[in-house]
């Protein structure tokens, strides 16, 4: 059975507003129907700048209303276990942002109630699976480029933490989920368990660089309890007898120069995804590296933000809005709620073994 339009409802007004937003406006058969935040007023405003129907006053509304067919949850990660299940319940279909979940526990919970509801989509917003380039990067692997994988090397470097100025909010509340291993952290996480196969172990180091930060509303300076920075060792599930390692870095505090890279070396070439969509390789040792990078066509599409994270999501969430005018519960190659689990159990696992000075095994 097909449908003409999906109607979407959005928890969520904050990052929602640069991405998921203008990317929904622009696809074909999605309809923004409703909108709900934290905080009634935000949702207000949003339904207002962007000719939402239904400003609602809770994730509750929301999920009861007739015409929302799949709600897209970009609420801060303590909401997502709530919210998820109310949206699951009401039979709705479900978008999660990453990370899944506050904890494994939620996230099992969260994949076993979708598991039990075969007919409804169920997904977490890994967009960058969605790209183009970070497509054809999967294709070359999948088709040997690579030979057998010997190590991983990630760096993500930003900025948005640099300034001890950028005032107090949800993403420095441990009890809200903030922090960057779970941001950006469970980003590279997904991409290198969609690349190259399960992690069995982890150690790593997590740390708050940036200690207080000024409260919004009285000014006074207020304790950060979430990290700016981690870094981590991974080694992948072992193949032939031998077992692939990763190293990551992750910090939100450069001033400027930061720049996100992995560089790929297996025993056949070299991969080198420079910046976030210009993939180079070399496929043997001395050999010059070719420029496999793609367009992006969601750059021609009036209305959506020209960034990795907008077009990505343009993508993802047109192939969710088409599976389900189709009458389909599945996208190919989209991250599942098993992936969600899975990775949150790596989150868990680096957490861990920065408490306890030591290899977690997964």
């Amino acid at each position: 059975m097909q449908s003409d339009q999906i109607g979407v409802g959005l928890l969520g007004t904050g990052f929602a507003r640069s991405a998921q937003i203008p990317a929904l406006r622009a696809i074909a058969g999605a309809r923004l129907v409703a909108v709900a935040s934290g905080r009634r007023q935000n949702a207000v405003a949003t339904a207002a700048e962007f000719d939402i129907p239904r400003a609602c006053e809770d994730y509750r509304q929301l999920v009861a209303l007739d015409e929302v067919e799949l709600v897209v949850v970009a609420t801060p990660p303590h909401l997502h276990h709530p919210v998820t299940l109310a949206a699951l319940e009401a039979g709705k279909h479900v978008i999660c942002e990453k990370p899944m979940a506050m904890h494994a526990g939620e996230a099992r919970e969260m994949e076993e109630r979708a598991a039990a509801r075969p007919g409804q989509l169920a997904v977490i917003d890994h967009e960058l699976r969605f790209n183009p380039t970070r497509r054809r990067l999967k294709e070359l692997i999948d088709g040997g480029f690579l030979g057998e994988l010997h190590h991983v090397q990630v760096t993500v470097g930003a900025g948005f933490r640099h300034s001890a100025q950028r005032p107090w909010n949800w993403w420095s509340q441990k009890s809200a989920g903030g922090g960057l291993l779970g941001a950006l952290g469970s980003h590279v996480i997904d991409q290198l368990r969609w690349l190259f196969g399960e992690i069995a172990a982890v150690s790593g180091s997590v740390a708050t660089l940036v200690p207080a930060r000024p409260d919004p509303e009285t000014g006074e300076l207020r304790r950060v309890e979430t990290d700016d920075y981690c870094s981590f060792l991974a080694r992948f599930a072992p193949r032939r007898d031998r077992a692939a390692h990763a190293t990551v870095i992750l910090s939100a505090l450069y001033a400027s120069g930061g720049r996100n890279q992995m560089l790929m070396a297996g025993d056949r070439g070299t991969l080198v995804l420079d910046g976030d969509e210009q993939l180079l390789g070399a496929g043997g040792y001395g050999a010059p590296l070719a420029d496999f990078s793609v367009p992006d066509p969601a750059r021609a599409v009036p209305g959506v933000p020209d960034n990795v994270w907008a077009r990505a999501f343009y993508h993802f969430a047109g192939a969710a809005v088409g599976a389900l005018r189709e009458g389909r519960a599945e996208i190919p190659q989209a991250a599942t709620f098993r992936d969600g689990r899975r990775c949150q159990e790596v989150i868990d696992a680096i957490l861990r073994a920065d408490e306890e000075r030591r290899w977690v095994d997964l």
